[in-house]
């Protein structure tokens, strides 16, 4: 039987403990994580991929949940329970170690990265917001002018260190409705990066109303950026809610493509979203689905 996590009216020690009352409340983006750090000696876009316990392990830790429901006791044997993974794998920063070895979280998991190479097939959508030849990416974000969306290519170095959405026609069932099977349209978003700027109040009520009743409440989820790094994540389903939504606050914001060919010393390839990108610099689109790309 799945585990089904559902929010309730008392705010958690942690977000209390976090000062979730002064924390920066932004739009939680329907996407797959990443991560920008230096590979090769240059930055690179890595993919998340979580280490996991093989078929023998989970099921055991499995049956110590139902029996205890409780994980933190259950003891891992770190060099036999788990999938192998690629030596490149890196496990993510918060991750905590055990005489040098990273430990599971309480799902079972050792989040963490692997790098997206240049055409890698397995990870092709994310390679296709990447250019390493000109050490850019493709970011969607806010334009200086309120209500506008921009966008634009950023240097990994500017965002070296950072975690990002990806998000996009093949990504999590494409939500955005970005693009088609024809033309994919794939764009990372830094986390963070849309800010909720009239959010409700800390009651379960008013957050419920936010959700079903205002356009900026048209989103999968809410997180809060607390002051000491904590992130508080709620989810639409936290509430009972439906996601994805035929029309979301997101797709339906206008936006400009800012891509200045000439800064860069590159030919992009004439398949690629860079060389569709930069032939639509200066335009303006109604809504962020609107994107299309001449045949």
């Amino acid at each position: 039987m799945p585990f089904k996590v559902l929010a309730t009216e008392t705010i958690t020690a942690k977000a209390i403990e976090a000062d979730i009352y002064s924390a920066i409340p932004t739009e939680k983006v329907d996407g797959t994580c990443c991560y920008v750090t230096t590979y090769k000696g240059q930055p690179y876009l890595w993919a998340r991929l979580d280490r996991k316990p093989n078929k023998q392990a989970e099921k055991k830790f499995k049956q110590f949940l139902y029996s205890l429901e409780d994980c933190k006791e259950f003891v891992w044997n770190i060099e036999e329970d788990f999938k192998p993974v690629p030596d490149t794998w890196i496990p993510a920063k918060d991750i905590e170690f055990s005489n040098g070895s990273p430990l599971p979280d309480e799902n079972g998991h050792m989040p963490g990265w692997v790098p997206v190479e240049k055409n890698s097939k397995q990870h092709c959508w994310h390679s296709s917001v990447v250019n390493y030849e000109a050490e850019i990416a493709l970011v969607l974000k806010h334009h200086a002018d309120p209500g506008l969306l921009e966008i634009s290519p950023v240097p990994l170095s500017e965002i070296l260190e950072q975690t990002l959405e990806l998000i996009g026609t093949n990504i999590n069932g494409n939500p955005y409705g970005l693009g088609s099977k024809k033309q994919p349209v794939h764009l990372l978003v830094p986390h963070g990066a849309f800010e909720i700027k009239n959010p409700p109040a800390l009651k379960q009520n008013d957050i419920l109303s936010w959700f079903e009743g205002c356009n900026e409440g048209k989103v999968e989820g809410i997180v809060w950026h607390c002051n000491d790094g904590c992130l508080i994540k709620l989810h639409r389903h936290h509430l009972g809610l439906c996601w994805p939504l035929a029309e979301t606050y997101l797709n339906s914001q206008p936006v400009v493509i800012s891509f200045n060919r000439a800064k860069y010393d590159c030919d992009f390839e004439p398949k690629s979203l860079f060389h569709h990108f930069s032939n639509l610099d200066g335009q303006r689109f109604d809504r962020l689905q609107d994107i299309k790309f001449d045949a």
